[in-house]
């Protein structure tokens, strides 16, 4: 206990600078995500201080982050859209998936995935992440000028005939499920139609309209009829929120320039009496645990989202253990990567109980804790407190702030977020990747793809296509590598080793000697395999030299059975010379020794081979030794 208050007064300056720091990104990423400013807070206030207490990491300090949030819009809107646009029904669904995501963090931590993490490839990485700031910049447009699609009602008009469809689809379904056969009592089902009013037809309408608008692609379609609408209030609430961002780093760092930007334009807009958009109600009491979640949990809701509660999960991981290697390069300190996994889990399993959006470890605020001198988990929690403090407190009068002003915030995370870092190195890449006459940059086309496909289709679906793309590339790359530097091609004249300078010249022409120099596996096959159609007609005896292929993978062990039994057919002996340990396993699963190559022909060196080739292989041309 002693040693984890050994450094109080560090702590205690570093959880508070990073709280504060947490409060404007926690507010804007609940927005962000759909399920309003108090959900954001409540996942900064949890995660931030279980994860630290569970963490591998002294000081990091962990909340909702871009990747994150931008990960659960997608959960969030595809949930919603399946529960008739209502977010009060889809919360349970969708605060499972968010603890699903937690458990499997905690799974992956308790395995050991921890250590793997770093092997995920950069491009894909890269695309990911600077899609993440083209989805927020984009989507955020049209609050930050005050359009809300969901309000505009010639916009929504568009959306009534296809909502009359909706309702009255629905309608059946709801009969089929309570047995009612339409055709035999249809009466109900007018009954029921008739029963919908003018505002069920207008609130499915704005829901649609609003998923219509939803998205890049969404944004920008719907941006014309958006800039026709501008509310020029909002606009200059968001505007001031970025001058005041960007401009308050020049004069001081030393002040989180989003908190400043925050209370400002704020206070500027309550203040004055201004009439702006203020944010959802935000409650000032402690947060209660969401039990809908077990009471009201439907099976079938939340299976299509398995997959992306796993990639939330590795999405959590990948962003907490990169900020844990910031971290250690600034303190000097080794975290634990398995352990953080767990605590990460831990912080995101009871924030989804808690009704809040998941989190991960967060680069800024980290680093402005350790550079306000917190050194262990004392700061993390402390930074969690506090932000619970500023909701039991002001809770109201956060409500008052503008949304225009957290739109602004979040312009700013979306530019921020970016990697330019990838997107500055793509001239200088190299082409390595032939499509057609023209070359490509194989990294350029993965980062490209992850990019395009995240920010117009599906975040969760553009990470495994780029995965997949990455892999198949790696293979290919590993393959032509190891081709190039390996030598398994079938050669009618190979050069001899040194041990072969006294082969007898009378042998050969009944002798072939093939000689394996590296790996045989599935890029050095489709030359390997021409080796029987290479032999000469005249030889009646194969050595294959293996001391120098150290690896063979199933596709190379399968491919040198085919030969050894074209070998076979033709009458040829084969003889095996210093077979390595695994390529003899290998061959011993699949009994290609001793079926194919008995014991007898295999030698532990050449010499010994070369003494079995003078007593069996008799010169059928009759020449003479020389």
């Amino acid at each position: 206990m002693k040693s984890f208050f050994a450094n109080f007064k560090g702590d205690l300056m570093g959880g508070i600078t990073a709280g504060i720091v947490a409060l404007p990104l926690a507010l804007a990423f609940g927005v962000s995500s759909g399920m309003g400013p108090s959900a954001g807070l409540y996942g900064a206030i949890f995660i931030s201080f279980f994860a630290a207490i569970f963490g591998g990491t002294n000081t990091q300090i962990s909340g909702p982050t871009a990747p994150m949030t931008a990960v659960s819009m997608v959960v969030i809107a595809g949930i919603v859209a399946a529960n008739d646009g209502s977010l009060e029904k889809a919360i349970p669904s969708i605060l499972i998936v968010f603890l699903l995501a937690g458990l499997l963090q905690i799974g992956l931590g308790l395995i050991g995935i921890g250590k793997y993490i770093r092997y995920i490839p950069y491009p894909v990485v890269s695309g990911f992440m600077t899609a993440i700031g083209v989805i927020i910049l984009v989507t955020q447009i049209l609050p930050a000028i005050g359009y809300y699609p969901q309000e505009d009602e010639d916009f929504v008009n568009k959306f009534k005939p296809m909502a009359e469809e909706i309702i009255l689809d629905n309608i059946l379904k709801e009969e089929a499920g309570e047995g009612i056969l339409v055709l035999e009592d249809f009466r109900e089902t007018i009954k029921r139609a008739g029963a919908i009013t003018e505002e069920d037809m207008l609130k499915e309408a704005q829901t649609l309209a609003k998923t219509d608008a939803s998205g890049v692609v969404g944004s920008i379609k719907v941006l014309p009829r958006a800039i026709n609408n501008i509310n020029w209030l909002e606009l200059i609430l968001a505007l001031s929120t970025i001058v005041i961002i960007y401009g308050f780093k020049r004069i001081t760092t030393l002040i989180p320039s989003a908190l400043v930007a925050l209370i400002v334009v704020s206070g500027v807009g309550y203040g004055f009496g201004l009439d702006y958009r203020p944010i959802e109600q935000i409650p000032s009491s402690f947060p209660t645990p969401n039990l809908s979640i077990f009471t009201e949990f439907k099976m079938s809701s939340v299976t299509p989202y398995v997959f992306t509660a796993l990639t939330l999960a590795l999405l959590g991981a990948i962003d907490s253990l990169l900020t844990s290697v910031v971290a250690d390069n600034m303190t000097k300190t080794k975290h634990k990567p398995n352990k953080e996994l767990v605590g990460q889990g831990i912080g995101n399993s009871i924030a989804a109980i808690f009704g809040g959006i998941p989190g991960a470890g967060a680069t800024i605020r980290t680093v402005v804790n350790i550079n306000s001198g917190g050194k262990t988990k004392l700061s993390g929690m402390i930074a969690g407190i506090l932000l619970l403090i500023i909701l039991l407190a002001l809770g109201p009068v956060a409500s008052q702030i503008p949304a225009a002003v957290l739109a602004g915030i979040l312009v700013t995370v979306g530019i921020g977020v970016m990697d330019y870092k990838g997107l500055k190195a793509i001239p200088s890449l190299p082409k390595d990747l032939n499509i057609g006459p023209v070359k490509f940059s194989s990294e350029v086309i993965i980062m490209l793809v992850v990019l395009i496909l995240s920010s117009t289709w599906n975040l969760v679906y553009a990470v495994g296509v780029g995965l997949v793309i990455a892999s198949l590339m790696f293979m290919k790359k590993m393959g032509d590598l190891t081709a190039e530097r390996s030598d398994v091609k079938a050669l009618i004249k190979e050069e001899g080793w040194e041990d072969e300078v006294d082969f007898p010249n009378f042998l050969k022409e009944e002798v072939f000697i093939k000689h394996l120099k590296g790996p045989l596996f599935f890029g050095s096959t489709s030359e390997f395999q021409q080796l029987a159609d290479q032999i000469p007609r005249t030889a009646s005896t194969v050595i294959i030299r293996m001391g120098r292929m150290e690896y063979m993978d199933q596709s190379g062990l399968y491919t040198l059975e085919d030969i050894l039994i074209d070998l076979r057919k033709s009458d040829i002996t084969v003889l095996f010379v210093d077979v390595l340990k695994q390529p003899r396993y290998m061959m011993e699963r699949v009994d290609i020794i001793p079926d194919l190559i008995p014991e007898k022909h295999i030698f532990e060196n050449f010499e010994e081979c070369l003494r079995w080739i003078k007593e069996n292989v008799k010169d059928k041309y009759n020449k003479i030794e020389t």
